[in-house]
């Protein structure tokens, strides 16, 4: 996104401490790497304005005006600066200002609306100041004043209006919208309080995103962000709504492909990994064995696509599917094979379809087992982690205005974070870098170690690029994509609900026991404390399920 900056001077209170004058990530505006490609035509994808029914169009903004900055407290201690939307197309209005932290470079956006009806937005009636640094002895551009519209009756403010001076601003300088053409929303992330870390009773700064996120839900972010005196309080601001679930803005499969290959991630392997993905049809087609409940002694072959596997159906715990039996074959399917590996690609509206989620899911046949750093120590966990199949994936986050790159979802065992476009690795344009975990396949942005645990214990996740990659542009199957209606058709193997591998039957206690037999003394309570307190997922006592039944399939990904 192209950034234009331009600060808006105030007199600075003899109560404010001036900023020491050092360059912050934010000085400096996020540039893709390459050009963005021109998107082939069809539909409203890539069109830079989308049509929410009931004469409310909007379009997205990222270039700004700084009206205030503080430069200390927020993440990093860094502060955050505050934002009005500049360069408005005609007829759009603003809807509320922009605001994130210092520590990362500028990438960000709001929406502003055009009233097509005379009816779908309005001038607030008044202001109600929520809040103001005039009293801080902290580190800032002047002085910062928060102000919450009052709409009129029927109407809802979707941003706050920052100035910096006490007067109110003028009422023609913000619209509120519509009730009918609003959504509940909820917190986001933090972007800024007078400390460290958020407040639960202080004052805080929150973006905000929509409370019923979804494949199915209409509930449209409008990237602006929310100020409150305490976390408790209900949220003053609302969100948008595709009020005509227009799905138009959503890419084709031309669109769709043209994305990828602009976008399409590499995945590291580190250098000691052993169990690598691969397609899941190399699986089938190399042994894997499907298993019935009460028939464990006649196992049966898969066909390549999945087709005799069940159907529907729920995680009932009727099959399983396990590596080939015979031991060769076993250990040299465990290991995969990356020349013949893909990723499953499924496509998705969120945000009311006015962003497209692209899940990049990647296929091992074996996860590997873990280890520990319990302070000072490295142990080998035995067959803790171990489990048959494993699935795990990135999620592209695209913005169906532009086809920009917003962020990417990195699913880390049982959770995952989400990682803003600013902050990503590129390489080979703007394919971002990303790196699988050793033996557990976790998905991080940066390499290195992550403990998962608590003080200076936890199970290792170790990162590193290696020659052991994929480029995941190269191979790629879109496997769904609902809105698309019979465009996409859904191979066998993606409907079936059942678990991906065995339910492992190792005794928990005496793996444990192996382990502790390594550590001092004092570390054996905690150690034993935390292996506990793992979840299935990561002990690998349960094989898992594909896709289709994870919670994102549906929904948003935290």
């Amino acid at each position: 996104m192209g950034n234009c900056l331009s600060s808006k001077q105030s007199a600075i209170s003899s109560k404010v401490v001036s900023k020491k004058q050092k360059v912050l990530p934010i000085d400096a505006s996020f540039k893709f790497p390459a050009p963005l490609p021109s998107w082939p035509p069809g539909g409203g994808f890539g069109s830079g304005i989308i049509d929410l029914g009931d004469g409310l169009q909007v379009c997205q903004i990222s270039s700004f005006n700084k009206v205030w900055a503080t430069h200390e407290g927020g993440p990093d201690d860094l502060g955050a600066s505050f934002f009005e939307p500049s360069q408005l197309p005609q007829g759009f209005s603003m809807l509320g200002c922009y605001s994130q932290p210092n520590n990362r470079p500028l990438y960000g956006w709001v929406l502003a609306g055009r009233d097509e009806t005379g009816s779908a937005l309005k001038q607030p009636i008044d202001y109600t100041l929520v809040w103001s640094s005039e009293s801080l002895q902290i580190k800032q551009d002047g002085v910062g004043y928060i102000w919450l519209p009052t709409p009129p009756d029927g109407y809802k403010a979707l941003g706050h209006v920052v100035t910096n001076s006490p007067q109110k601003p003028p009422l023609g300088k913000v619209r509120c919208v519509r009730s009918d053409l609003t959504d509940q929303c909820e917190f986001d992330s933090w972007v800024w309080g007078l400390g460290k870390e958020s407040d639960l009773n202080g004052f805080n700064v929150f973006s905000l995103f929509p409370s019923n996120r979804g494949t199915q839900a209409m509930g449209v972010c409008v990237g602006t962000f929310v100020a409150q005196k305490t976390t408790t309080a209900p949220v003053s601001l609302s969100c948008l709504k595709n009020a005509v679930s227009n799905l138009s803005c959503m890419p084709n499969l031309d669109q769709i492909k043209a994305i990828f290959q602009a976008y399409s991630p590499w995945i590291y392997f580190h250098p000691d990994e052993e169990y690598l993905p691969s397609s899941v049809e190399w699986y089938f087609v190399n042994g894997a064995l499907l298993y019935e409940r009460g028939e464990e002694s006649k196992p049966v072959p898969i066909e390549s696509n999945g087709s005799n596997l069940p159907q529907g159906g729920s995680n009932d715990g009727a099959y399983w599917l396990d590596l080939p039996v015979e031991e060769g074959a076993k250990d040299r399917v465990k290991k995969g094979d990356l020349q013949d590996s893909r990723v499953y690609l499924h496509i998705k509206p969120m945000f009311g379809a006015t962003f497209t989620d692209i899940a990049v899911w990647v296929f091992y046949p074996f996860n590997g087992p873990s280890k520990a750093k319990v302070e000072f120590i490295n142990i080998p966990l035995g067959k803790i982690g171990e489990h048959v199949g494993d699935w795990e994936h990135l999620t592209l986050r695209i913005s169906n205005f532009n086809g920009e790159l917003l962020s990417i979802y990195f699913s880390e065992h049982s959770g995952g974070i989400w990682v803003n476009s600013s902050e990503l690795e590129f390489q080979n344009g703007n394919k971002a870098v990303t790196y699988s975990s050793l033996h557990g396949h976790a998905m991080y942005a940066k390499p290195g170690l992550v403990l998962q645990g608590s003080g200076n214990i936890g199970i290792r996740n170790d990162t590193a690029k290696s020659k052991k990659f994929i480029d995941t542009g190269t191979n790629s199957l879109v496997v769904a994509a609902e809105y698309l209606g019979m465009a996409i058709t859904e191979p066998p193997w993606l409907n079936y609900f059942r678990k991906w591998g065995p339910k492992l039957t190792y005794d928990i206690a005496e793996e444990i026991k192996k382990v502790e037999k390594l550590l001092p003394g004092k570390l054996k309570s905690a150690f034993d404390k935390f292996v506990r307190s793992l979840p299935n997922e990561v002990l690998g006592e349960e094989g898992p399920t594909g896709p289709k039944l994870k919670r994102n399939w549906t929904g948003d990904e935290v």
